[in-house]
C-alpha cells in the first residue's frame, strides 16, 4: 500500500508514486524489452508516434476536435499494446479493500491537517 508522507518543507503532502508504481513498471519494461528488443522496440516507436502527433494536435489552434480524439484514440491503442507486453500486474488499476483505503484515507487526510494546522499557526 502507499505510503504517503510530506514534503521536505512540510507544505505538501508526497505520494510516492515513483517507487511504489512507476520503478517496478519501468523495470519490466526493461525486461520486456531484453526479451523481445525487436516487438517491444516496435511498440515503443508506435507509441512514441502516436504520442507526438496527439501532442502536436493538443497545442494546435486549428485541429479539428475529431482530429484530435482519433489521435487519442491511436495513442490509447498504442499504449495497451505496449502495456500487454508487461506481467499482469500492470494490467488493471490499483484496487484497495475497504481496511486499506481507509487506511490510506486516514493517512492523507492527517497529513494534510497537519499541513494545515502548520500554516494557521505561521500565519497569525
Amino acid at each position: 500500500m502507499m505510503r504517503p508522507g510530506l514534503t521536505a518543507d512540510g507544505r505538501h503532502v508526497r505520494i510516492p508514486v515513483r517507487d511504489q508504481l512507476l520503478a517496478p513498471l519501468l523495470d519490466d519494461l526493461a525486461i520486456a524489452y531484453a526479451e523481445d528488443p525487436v516487438e517491444v522496440g516496435h511498440l515503443l516507436a508506435a507509441h512514441a508516434g502516436s504520442v507526438l502527433r496527439l501532442d502536436h494536435a493538443e497545442v494546435s489552434d486549428d485541429m479539428p476536435d475529431r482530429e484530435r480524439e482519433t489521435r487519442a484514440a491511436e495513442a490509447d491503442v498504442t499504449r495497451e499494446a505496449l502495456l500487454a507486453e508487461l506481467p499482469d500486474e500492470h494490467q488493471a488499476d490499483r484496487l484497495l479493500g475497504p481496511d486499506d483505503a481507509v487506511t490510506l484515507a486516514t493517512r492523507l487526510t492527517r497529513l494534510a491537517a497537519h499541513i494545515r494546522n502548520t500554516a494557521n499557526r505561521t500565519s497569525r
